[in-house]
């Protein structure tokens, strides 16, 4: 098999393989069920027709042997095998073989040496229509004297008839009599049509209410599992701790696991900040020490303070981002998004009160940020006071959150930037204004706490005419 013909086999294999639990069981009783159907109505419906060909045979048997029987107590034949002028009366009584067409027949054949009629011996039904009787039948029951041969036979009348015959040997006769006996089988033919009608709408009135109830029970035999998802939910955004409440005991299995990893993930986000202290204190030492070893003039000691102070800012720096790393990951960490967004603003105008800056927020007040309240501040407040430094009058918060994502806008009506120094902005140490307070580090250290808590800061112009700076959280 080529590349190209296996990629949509395997395409569709991965489709088959994300359909949820419930589709891929109902999809195969819904199959099954067609199946069972269809196949259950016709075996039905194959065996009532044939229940009712064997009995329209069974007394087309019955005419043959009453045939036979007057036959032999008329005293019909002559000495050299000929049949008489019987009266006709004295043949099967039933009063259909004496009215025209009514779909009863019965007739006596007389055979040549070539295997061809040569004259008949008929019911009044039968009135002055063919034998009906093929030659292909003829031929049969010439084979097999003695043995009742069927077949079918178009008329008389244009009906569809059922055809029994029968050879007998009569003594001094060169060649067997057959006997006819022929019925009409329109009537069976419709009955057992109406049969498989009902049979098929019986069969499909009880599929759809054994269909729906089958779904009702998928639905009530899964829920388990929707209830799980919620419980899932729920301790990833921080509302449990752990997996709780009375499960099936196929289920019960796998949110002791769940449970079992969630308590792994916070020893292990507990191990990593340990680690990660460790390491601060036994750096901060070290590097105290060589910053007071070189308190010279030399160029020596310039070089080594310079290098120190460059080594303690990244290590400093890479250390946090190894903190705000572990904290990301921790399931179930969540914070109140407008208690810390008030708590800043209240800050905030206190501090620049004698620059008459005012803090306004916005938006959503039972918004929820996945992940730690420390991180959540650092971003918002970097971004909150970056605005108050730039601001002339005024800074506005504004959260939105929806099912897809939440936002954070902060806007100033300052000055703004352009399009290039947004972009030098998010760069890691540049400073625009030397003149202000600062490292250079505020915007690039939102922008990496965003990436790792999955989101993003954007930078634009703000609706109040300075800078607009955006944090998107998708929602998972």
């Amino acid at each position: 098999m080529s590349e190209a013909e296996a990629t949509p086999q395997r395409s569709l294999i991965d489709r088959w393989s994300s359909v949820s639990l419930a589709r891929r069981i109902t999809i195969a009783a819904a199959v099954w069920g067609v199946f069972v159907l269809i196949g259950g109505a016709l075996a039905l419906s194959a065996v009532y027709r044939a229940q009712t060909l064997a009995l329209v045979e069974r007394d087309l048997q019955e005419t043959l042997v009453t045939l036979s029987r007057e036959l032999i107590r008329e005293e019909a034949f002559l000495a050299d095998g000929r049949i008489t002028n019987t009266n006709r009366d004295f043949f099967p009584s039933d009063i259909r073989f004496q009215m025209q067409y009514s779909g009863q027949y019965w007739a006596v054949v007389g055979l040549n040496k070539d295997g061809t009629i040569s004259g008949d011996f008929r019911s009044k039904s039968l009135w002055d229509e063919d034998v009906p009787i093929t030659l292909e039948l003829v031929e049969r029951a010439a084979s097999a004297p003695g043995i009742t041969q069927y077949g079918n036979y178009d008329g008389p009348a244009d009906q569809r008839s059922r055809v029994a015959a029968q050879a007998i040997v009569i003594e001094n006769r060169p060649t067997p009599l057959i006997l006819v006996a022929a019925s009409d089988r329109s009537p069976n033919d419709a009955s057992a049509t109406q049969f498989r009608n009902l049979l098929l709408g019986t069969m499909i009135a009880l599929f759809g209410g054994v269909f729906a109830a089958m779904l009702l029970g998928i639905r009530y035999s899964l829920n388990p599992l929707v209830k799980l998802q919620a419980d899932v939910a729920k301790v990833r955004e921080g509302e449990a701790q752990k997996l709780g409440g009375d499960y099936p005991s196929e289920v019960r299995p796998l949110t002791e696991e769940l449970n079992k990893l969630i308590e792994h993930n916070r020893e292990v986000v507990d191990r990593a900040r340990t680690h990660v202290g460790n390491l601060a204190h036994a750096l901060k030492t070290p590097l105290a020490v060589l910053k007071n070893e070189a308190s010279g003039q030399s160029q020596l000691d310039d070089v080594v303070r310079r290098q120190a102070g460059a080594m303690q800012m990244n290590v400093e720096h890479y250390l946090r981002r190894a903190r705000v790393a572990a904290r990301a990951e921790t399931i179930g960490a969540r914070t109140e998004i407008r208690a810390v967004i008030d708590g800043l603003a209240r800050l905030l105008n206190r501090l620049f009160d004698a620059k008459g800056i005012e803090v306004t927020v916005e938006g959503s007040a039972s918004a929820i940020f996945r992940g730690e309240q420390q991180d959540f501040e650092e971003m918002v407040g970097n971004l909150m006071e970056n605005a108050c430094k730039w601001a002339a009058t005024e800074v506005k918060v504004t959260v939105s959150d929806t099912p897809q994502e939440l936002t954070i806008i902060v806007e100033d009506d300052g000055k703004g930037l352009t399009e290039e120094e947004r972009e030098a902005a998010m760069k890691r140490g540049v400073r625009l204004d030397e003149t202000r307070p600062g490292t250079g580090l505020g915007l690039s250290i939102v922008k990496e706490l965003a990436e790792l808590h999955k989101g993003s800061l954007e930078l634009g112009v703000a609706a109040l005419g300075g800078l607009s700076a955006a944090l998107r959280f998708t929602r998972p």
